[in-house]
């Protein structure tokens, strides 16, 4: 759902640009050689046919950075098992301020970390309700929350409807990790510089 077809189309057009993709996951490619203004102008251009934006300011980059932990712990980790706040972590691992960190985000996506946390959340509850192999009590657990109660009570307030009812209805309406709460965007650096992952540039 997330960046397989993102990273796939991103490295395509990156190699018909004339660039040699050396390594490319989430949130990361690594090119060569390094883009001279003019390519990094094509490459732009590329990108927004594409549905993606070049992103080329470090605070836009942090922004991806962010985004790219908060999918990385929601939709890869055993929350169950996690003792700290998920916000202490990501600050922590960015080695940044968290106060700087939330503000920033607000002040470019228009909403708190706390709640791109839970919209992300909410996108992986619905995964595990359409593979119908746990229980409600049991997501609740494996998500970190205290019950079913709380979770409901969460994914009621972003999807509009009660889990029970988002079962009933499936196919679900899942979207694209990197379309939650945002648009679509990637940036392209030079060798060995970090890009930031598919979520929105400033």
């Amino acid at each position: 759902m997330v960046c397989d077809r993102c990273i796939l189309i991103v490295k395509q057009q990156l190699d018909h640009l004339g660039f040699s993709v050396d390594a490319i996951s989430l949130g990361k490619v690594l090119v060569s050689p390094d883009p001279e203004p003019l390519k990094l102008r094509e490459i732009s251009s590329a990108l927004q046919v594409l549905g993606f934006e070049l992103i080329d300011k470090e605070k836009n980059q942090l922004i991806e950075q962010i985004k790219t932990q908060v999918i990385e712990i929601v939709h890869y980790s055993d929350l169950s098992a996690i003792q700290e706040s998920l916000m202490n972590i990501i600050a922590r691992n960015l080695d940044r301020d968290y106060v700087y960190l939330s503000r920033l985000f607000s002040d470019v996506e228009g909403i708190t970390i706390e709640k791109y946390i839970i919209q992300q959340k909410v996108e992986k509850i619905k995964e595990l309700l359409e593979y119908a192999e746990l229980n409600l009590n049991e997501i609740a657990y494996q998500m970190g929350y205290s019950s079913s109660a709380h979770l409901s009570t969460q994914f009621k307030a972003v999807t509009g409807m009660p889990p029970s009812k988002y079962k009933s209805q499936q196919p679900g309406d899942r979207k694209p990790l990197d379309r939650v709460s945002s648009a679509k965007a990637y940036t392209t650096q030079s060798k060995l510089r970090r890009v930031s992952p598919c979520a929105q540039a400033d």
